[in-house]
């Protein structure tokens, strides 16, 4: 489907320098563009590229002047990467445009499915559970007994959710993600062996979640592992039982959060970093890649880093010193040689 800048903007309450006819049917990187393409200019430092950029149509702020002239046409908008973004949306539901059911997939006569079902080829819909309207199941899905789904959720192939685990609306879970698998809980015993601790609880994952592929959200051992309301996690992310995750708290790929751990609203936790169970996470809080978290963060807003995770300019700062550590042990290895020599 082409859209024409005169439309682009119509839709992005925008103004259109340039001709408003050309149309697009694709969308680039700026620094990438070719004709019949829409890129966006939000960043000042790839500014250069709008002068040579092939793309047919470029976003732009408001207040952006250039410096000499421009090829493209441009359609000037309040915040430009927002707007692009928006037409992504629009790109991608016109694009996958999914429906039906499909004959080879199976669903249970207890089963309650509401409208606008999507189900793709193999998929498994078990007893009693319910699927909330304009849901879409793709293939190699199981969805456990019990599961309630809410409306307008997408799940994306060989996903198992598995029995009385809750999923919100206008989630999106990628694709080999498995929801509500058994804790991780073994009792030691006297002989050496583990004796299993039956996981009873579920995962509730309330609205506008996203959860990467190939992420693990472990099963409570009683109540609930719980992911709030607008929080994102990235790929190959492990929750563990009875884990809290805030409201709009993201979780970049590689991490790892025990059992227990309660993490606040609005925290950033990058990549490969690893807490360990029972610790409170306050608001706010942001975690640098590969920070080992131990211990309680009582105070909102700080940014840590390093493990075992402090401060980040107090780790910045060690980090000199860490550096330095062997030519200040050859130093000191020179100086006791000195002074072994004078004695």
């Amino acid at each position: 489907m082409k859209f024409s800048a005169q439309a682009i903007a119509a839709f992005l309450n925008g103004i259109v320098e340039g001709n408003a006819q050309v149309e697009v049917d694709n969308v680039s990187k700026i620094e990438e563009g070719r004709p019949g393409t829409l890129a966006f200019l939000a960043n000042p430092k790839y500014e250069s590229y709008i002068y040579e950029t092939k793309a047919s149509i470029v976003l732009v702020n408001k207040d952006f002047a250039p410096e000499k002239p421009i090829e493209a046409t441009l359609v000037k908008v309040e915040n430009a990467y927002e707007s692009f973004a928006k037409l992504l949306e629009l790109y991608a539901a016109n694009r996958f445009n999914y429906s039906g059911i499909s004959q080879k997939s199976t669903i249970s006569d207890t089963a309650q499915i509401g409208e606008n079902l999507f189900l793709g080829d193999f998929s498994v819909i078990n007893d009693n559970a319910q699927i909330g309207k304009n849901v879409k199941i793709h293939h190699n899905v199981t969805i456990g007994e019990n599961v309630i789904i809410g409306d307008n959720t997408e799940i994306r192939s060989g996903v198992h959710i598995y029995y009385d685990c809750v999923i919100g609306q206008n989630c999106f879970i990628h694709a080999g993600s498995v929801i509500g698998a058994d804790g991780f809980g073994f009792a030691p015993q006297q002989d050496g062996n583990y004796k299993k601790i039956p996981q009873v609880g579920n995962v509730l994952i309330e609205d506008f979640v996203e959860i990467g592929a190939n992420t693990c959200i472990d099963r409570a051992t009683m109540g609930s592992t719980i992911i709030r309301q607008g929080a994102k996690i990235d790929n190959l992310v492990q929750i563990a039982h009875n884990v809290e995750v805030g409201q709009n708290t993201v979780i970049a790929a590689q991490s790892g959060i025990s059992g227990s751990t309660k993490i606040g609203k609005s925290c950033m936790i990058g990549g490969q970093v690893g807490l360990v169970g029972h610790l409170k996470i306050a608001d706010g809080t942001i975690f640098a890649a590969q920070s080992g978290v131990n211990s309680n963060i009582k105070e909102s807003g700080r940014i840590l880093q390093g493990s075992p995770a402090m401060d980040i300019r107090g780790f910045q700062k060690s980090s000199v010193y860490f550096r330095k550590l062997p030519d200040i042990v050859k130093r000191i290895d020179e100086l006791e040689k000195l002074l072994k020599n004078k004695a």
